[in-house]
């Protein structure tokens, strides 16, 4: 099942380099949202860049930032600093809104 509104749903798709994972995006000059969802469980390998925060709408995300593992479940918000390396593990059904300072973090499909 889907969370999002049906217009975030029409949103355009980024174009991420992970399989299994989907996004629609809003981006302006100051920053990018991004709506993920994962339908099976899906890790993200570890990667860095600008700062990032987000929130958990449905599921269940592990994230491991500079070495410091954390769970985060619904309403729940997190923050990663700009930089720092980070790896994600999304729980099948997992869906985050996250806001990235880089406006440019994604592109669109």
């Amino acid at each position: 099942m889907n969370p999002y509104a049906r217009w975030i749903q029409d949103l355009p798709q980024v174009d991420t380099p992970f399989e299994g994972l989907e996004g629609r995006m809003i981006s302006g000059p100051d920053g990018q949202a991004v709506f993920f969802r994962a339908a099976e469980r899906f890790e993200v390998p570890p990667h860095a860049h600008g700062a990032q925060w987000g929130i958990v709408v449905t599921g269940m995300l592990h994230l491991t930032i500079d070495g410091e593992p954390a769970t985060y479940e619904p309403g729940e918000t997190y923050d990663i600093p700009g930089g720092a390396e980070h790896t994600a593990i999304l729980e099948a059904g997992t869906c985050v809104i996250d806001v990235f300072e880089d406006p440019d973090r994604y592109s669109a499909k």
